[in-house]
């Protein structure tokens, strides 16, 4: 998830205060410049997921939720803009752009009927750990493809119940849709790879951000007050290091440690081009849209066309 807002807030007010963390500036020129050329836009890099080609950018479902991850004032503010109609406008914009997949939960499937409906033409993939009737209704409504909820995931890791989400996952098979596992965690990877079990790709936050007070005293000698989410800048290598030892394709999250690395321009532009420098050509990224103030569908697809591209190296 990534904010934005104008370039500057006086802090005076709630309001000003509001806009300041909800949206904050990160958009380069060349990425204006970019939103109008259409044509040129719609040039994304893509991956192979199963049978279907998916940009290498994705669609997050978060701001469309509400869930920014940074506070409950955000969280309204999302709520406040983002009306069933905006999300079809907003991802109508995605397409347009060259994102051609949205990564959904909850009751998203039902605006991806009227977006389908409408005219277009996106992937939606899903995290969901529910019940077996849950994954023929995401099935029927056109998902491509199911990954077991990260907090669902990690919950089983954490108390040695792995093996429980296996009967999940080929239920999923069962139904013709493509099987992912997400995760914040890279020591999943690495069971579920050790494992051998059937599935087509990970979903991987880059951020380990639910870590136990007990785990965060440990690691930092303290824990914050109070105790909430934690983004450590050693984590994205970790987890990058998982996604490049698993041959299969990892979408990774987070990348921007949701909204916080969004407050300058420069830490976007480090945010994906180190993303990009790191994971395989056979991976993407998801990442959540606010485009309250800006265009962010067009100024994140310049920065993917311009990392995410065949023969690109880190500081190109």
């Amino acid at each position: 998830m990534r904010p934005t807002e104008p370039d500057s807030a006086d802090g005076g007010c709630r309001r000003d205060f509001l806009r300041a963390v909800g949206a904050l500036p990160v958009a380069a020129m060349a990425a204006r410049r970019a939103a109008g050329a259409p044509a040129a836009e719609a040039k994304m890099p893509q991956i192979r997921l199963g049978r279907h080609a998916v940009s290498r950018l994705i669609c997050g479902a978060n701001p469309f939720n509400a869930g920014s991850h940074l506070s409950v004032f955000v969280n309204h503010e999302m709520r406040r803009y983002y009306t069933p109609e905006q999300i079809l406008k907003t991802l109508r914009r995605c397409q347009d752009v060259g994102i051609n997949c949205w990564q959904g939960s909850g009751d998203n499937h039902k605006l991806y009927r009227r977006f389908v409906d409408g005219g277009g033409a996106m992937h939606l993939l899903y995290i969901a750990a529910g019940e077996p009737a849950s994954i023929r209704t995401l099935a029927g409504a056109g998902c491509v493809g199911i990954a077991h909820h990260g907090e669902a995931t990690d919950r089983l890791f954490k108390s040695g119940r792995l093996d429980q989400m296996h009967d999940y996952l080929k239920r999923v098979r069962d139904a013709g849709l493509l099987v992912g596992v997400s995760t914040h965690m890279p020591a999943v990877v690495d069971a579920v790879e050790s494992k051998g079990w059937d599935i087509d790709y990970y979903m991987t936050c880059v951020y380990e951000r639910h870590r136990s007070k007990a785990a965060l005293e440990k690691l930092l000698g303290q824990a914050p007050i109070p105790v909430g989410e934690v983004y450590l800048p050693l984590d994205p290598p970790r987890m990058f290091k998982a996604m490049r030892q698993t041959k299969r394709p990892c979408l990774a999250f987070k990348i921007l440690a949701a909204g916080r690395l969004s407050e300058r321009r420069q830490w976007v532009e480090r945010a994906f081009r180190d993303t990009f420098a790191s994971i395989k050509p056979n991976d993407a990224a998801i990442v959540g849209i606010y485009d309250r103030y800006s265009d962010q569908p067009a100024e994140d697809a310049a920065l993917v066309r311009r990392f995410g591209s065949p023969g690109r190296t880190r500081g190109a």
